[in-house]
């Protein structure tokens, strides 16, 4: 394995052997390492002086299942802290078997031209582009193949990351053609400061990844597939709704956050459920599973059509779906859908800009339902208009220029999906995550509402503290693996599911980690970028949700209860 670097000052590419230090790393732990030892924590996101690091898991590139995974980190300018976004798609599998440990974008070249990457077994190159400047997400992939073929790997920024919106994502080809999303954080603004349209990466003359022992490797993994094939979640509920299953269940907990985090319930709920979402596909024929890359076994991804059979998008996320639906008072799934396909052209993050949305709406913009006005808020981004840019630099950032004060971020990110006043784990990792807001970084909703690794009662705070402080640890080490998130579901009931990851990762290797290693694992990542927060200027008064959370929460009437210390608590490990 080799480190890549491509200086965009010089417009000169460099490979390094991998230093002691980050041979035991891959995926989030080593992007998280780099940033905080190459990146000033002072400097400005969008500047010369931050870098764009690019790293598959330690078993990506591999026949685990459910391994294809990539983490992308930098400073966020969304943030303002350290930043590790996580996507499937095809380019993290390809990334491992051209041995690529990390690659990382430094420095910024002079002039407005942009260029791309080009990534194989030589090595990466550099060249200019002129041709997809100023192109959609979905024209630049279809143009790619058209140049490259249909398996070349794609890492794209549309039109959001060219004007460095600090809520632009980068896009990740999937095996369709189709895009999955480094969402959050504003990455897509980074690669967009250092004038870089597209990645392209090329594995098509590497062989398969050499196994230390193949032989445990493959038993290890047919372990950790039949958990997951098991597991009623991983195993049923995903592959069958998608993520989406969530609607229902959120809003029969009282936790689907509606117009703006008013009360936990959505009168149009069952109209943009998974459930509907399910039957509309298949009325349509779309797809209603997909994997969003090889080896995925769990498939919770979905190709969603219009009503005369036409794609519209793929990967529709109960995230998305609440954001644009139940916060926006938006009953109708073929709006959500339309925003989703725009956001996912334009390379925005659609958490973001769904919230984005609602401050929008409480704003008075538009109306609270106003689905059409919606999309035409969306198109201002897309279109860069002044309106557009406010918009497109996120939640906080229009909360300001409107002169809102109900606008649901933690360290200037919109708070996702589930009411921290019902739903009290996942809040207690929303104040707490170094990423701002973030529910994939420590999943409380698994225990707190679907009852798996057991049940901690949402509304009460009696074991959330110790819920969320082993879930943020537990999450950073699956990120580092290149593991879905999804597979914590088997691995939480399932104990020879946990054993099996270690199995694959000492076999891959020639190792012998225990469980108590990988533990250590997730705590480095969290020290390690808390230390980097700190340095940037942040303190404990940034692990705070905002201060309307203090009203009550219909239907359950909880208010957000925990005190300073309680909260202080979480990450002091």
């Amino acid at each position: 394995m080799k480190i890549y670097r491509v200086n965009m000052t010089t417009l000169t590419t460099s490979v390094e052997e991998v230093p002691e230090k980050w041979r035991g790393l891959g995926g989030r732990a080593l992007t998280s390492a780099i940033v905080a030892e190459e990146v000033d924590p002072t400097c400005h996101p969008l500047g010369p002086n931050n870098k764009l690091v690019f790293a598959p898991g330690l078993l990506t590139g591999t026949t685990a299942p459910n391994s294809g995974r990539l983490s992308v980190g930098a400073k966020s300018p969304l943030t303002g802290g350290i930043k590790e976004s996580n996507a499937g798609g095809t380019a993290s599998q390809k990334l491992a078997k051209l041995g690529v440990k990390a690659l990382i974008i430094e420095g910024q070249p002079k002039g407005d031209g942009f260029y791309s990457l080009h990534v194989n077994e030589e090595g990466v190159s550099i060249a200019e582009e002129t041709e997809l400047i100023g192109k959609g997400n979905y024209e630049v992939i279809g143009k790619l193949i058209a140049r490259f073929g249909e398996k070349i790997g794609v890492l794209t920024i549309g039109q959001a990351g060219e004007n460095r919106m600090s809520a632009a994502n980068i896009s990740v080809k999937d095996p369709d053609g189709n895009i999955r999303s480094a969402g959050r954080g504003g990455l897509g603004g980074v690669m967009g400061s250092k004038k870089i349209k597209y990645i392209t990466i090329d594995d098509s003359k590497t062989g398969s990844i050499e196994l230390a022992d193949p032989e445990k490797f493959k038993q290890a993994a047919k372990v950790f597939g039949k958990a997951l094939l098991d597991h009623p979640v991983t195993g049923q509920g995903l592959p069958q709704y998608g993520t989406n299953v969530l609607v229902n269940i959120l809003n029969e907990a009282g936790g689907l956050p509606t117009q703006n985090f008013r009360r936990g319930n959505f009168a149009g709920a069952e109209k943009i459920s998974g459930e509907t979402m399910h039957d509309t596909i298949v009325s349509r024929k779309g797809k209603p599973t997909h994997g969003c890359h090889v080896g995925c076994v769990i498939r919770c991804s979905q190709v969603y059509n219009d009503k005369d059979g036409n794609y519209v998008t793929a990967g529709f996320e109960y995230e998305t779906i609440w954001g644009f639906g139940a916060g926006c008072l938006i009953d109708d799934l073929d709006i959500i859908a339309q925003a989703d396909h725009l956001c996912d052209d334009m390379g925005i993050d659609s958490i973001e800009a769904a919230v984005t949305m609602q401050v929008a709406m409480e704003g008075q913009i538009i109306p609270f339902g106003d689905g059409p006005g919606m999309l035409n808020l969306l198109k201002e981004i897309e279109k860069g208009s002044y309106l557009g840019r406010i918009l497109g630099n996120g939640a906080a950032m229009t909360g300001k220029a409107l002169g809102v004060t109900r606008v649901p971020t933690v360290k200037g990110q919109g708070i996702p999906a589930y009411d921290p006043r019902a739903v009290k784990g996942v809040g207690l990792t929303y104040a707490t995550t170094p990423m701002g807001a973030d529910h994939t970084a420590g999943y409380a909703v698994t225990t707190n509402i679907l009852k798996v690794g057991g049940y901690v009662d949402p509304l009460g705070k009696e074991g959330n503290v110790e819920l969320s402080r082993n879930l943020q640890i537990a999450t950073a080490a699956i990120d580092s693996t290149g593991l879905c998130l999804f597979v914590a579901f088997a691995i939480l009931d399932i104990p020879e599911a946990f054993q099996a990851i270690i199995d694959m990762i000492n076999a891959q290797y020639g190792l012998s980690l225990t469980a108590d290693d990988v533990t250590e694992l997730g705590k480095f990542v969290l020290r390690t970028e808390r230390a980097f927060n700190k340095a940037a200027g942040f303190t404990e008064k940034h692990d705070r949700l905002p201060e309307f959370f203090a009203e009550e929460c219909a239907p359950h009437n909880t208010t957000w209860d925990f005190t300073d210390e309680e909260i202080d608590e979480v990450l002091n490990f």
